[in-house]
């Protein structure tokens, strides 16, 4: 396996973090609150950086993903494309292709995602096809993370099949906060019409693709959280001496640092086998496991490191903070990730 990135997915990573690091200050994001950076969606659209995954891949996606994390800049990008744009390329219908990958690529149109829980919603089909291109769903999503940016919203239903639902036809939609300053929502379904989107085995990429493209994420958020850190303990002078020659804070910077690679090469893996077309739904399983275990580590220590400033709700630091245990939550916890993935490998399902 090769994970060396092509020109055009290193070009694009380039030009993400151009335009993250100019525009994801710590002024602009305090004055974001709870919401998204709608100027900055703008921008990214308009270079063209979402539309560009649909050819530099999940890989190209990751490596995007990494640069936002590092800003932790407030746009829909990991969900618009993850259960937008590669979930539609993958396997909507040559008409669903047509008519949202345009408006998903030039930011018009953002998907948000609620499948990591199949059983929240139930469909009826209207007239019970067993096969049916549309349904009527039913039920409550109490934290859709972006759902207040979305225009659609992927669900899954009690049979793992996969529903786009306008949100601007579910019967509810409200803002909720959540632990990081996303623009999440509760969203509540009563006979929503939705349409479906692919078939049997769909339910299964989405979520690895998910899962990947969030742990890409969660390098992207420890990598800014420990580079914080080692800026700090290298000014940062007592007694004398920078925090940073005590070998207790080297220690602990370094334990970071390989947990931080550990979440980087596993969300890279997955994502290489994905876009080979090989099997990559364990390694995703995987790749969420170190995102949500180490992830978790990461930016205790990088807040920890930074002493009683790390505390500081205003300090950029925190937000990391905010951010890698959202991430931690919303992969589904360590405990939970190694269960599903410990039962892959008794029932011999797990991937080589």
């Amino acid at each position: 396996m090769d994970f060396t990135p092509t020109e055009e997915q290193a070009a694009a990573a380039d030009l993400a973090a151009r335009i993250f690091g100019d525009h994801s200050t710590h002024e602009r994001l305090t004055a974001a609150g709870t919401g998204s950076d709608a100027g900055l969606w703008k921008e990214l659209c308009a270079a063209g950086l979402v539309g560009a995954v649909a050819d530099t891949g999940l890989l190209g996606l990751v490596l995007l993903l990494e640069e936002q994390g590092r800003t932790t800049a407030q746009v829909p990008f990991a969900a618009s494309c993850a259960y937008g744009l590669l979930a539609v390329t993958a396997h909507g219908s040559p008409e669903q292709r047509e008519r949202l990958l345009p408006g998903i690529a030039d930011g018009t149109v953002v998907v948000a995602g609620a499948i990591a829980g199949p059983g929240a919603l139930s469909a009826a089909p209207p007239a019970s096809p067993p096969h049916s291109p549309s349904g009527r769903l039913t039920g409550v999503l109490p934290a859709v993370p972006w759902l207040r940016d979305a225009t659609h919203v992927l669900v899954a239903d009690d049979r793992r099949r996969l529903w786009l639902v306008r949100t601007a036809e579910a019967a509810a939609s409200e803002p909720v906060e959540l632990t990081a300053p996303w623009s999440a929502g509760r969203l509540t379904l009563d006979g929503a019409p939705g349409e479906a989107l692919g078939s049997a085995g769909a339910y299964d990429d989405v979520l690895a693709t998910a899962r990947t493209a969030f742990a890409g994420l969660q390098a992207g958020v420890c990598a800014g959280s420990l580079a914080r850190a080692v800026e700090h303990t290298n000014t940062r002078e007592q007694f004398g001496q920078p925090l940073a020659a005590r070998q207790g804070v080297q220690l602990r910077a370094a334990d970071a640092h390989m947990d931080t690679e550990a979440i980087r090469v596993t969300a890279y893996e997955a994502a290489w086998r994905r876009d080979e077309g090989l099997p990559y739904a364990t390694h995703a399983l995987t790749a969420a496991w170190w995102a949500s275990e180490a992830g978790r580590r990461v930016v205790h220590t990088g807040q920890h490191l930074h002493g009683g400033a790390g505390a500081d709700l205003t300090h950029p630091v925190h937000r990391h903070f905010l951010w890698g245990r959202q991430l931690d939550a919303y992969l589904g916890c360590g405990g939970e990730l190694l269960q599903e993935l410990g039962e892959l490998i008794a029932n011999g399902k797990a991937e080589t």
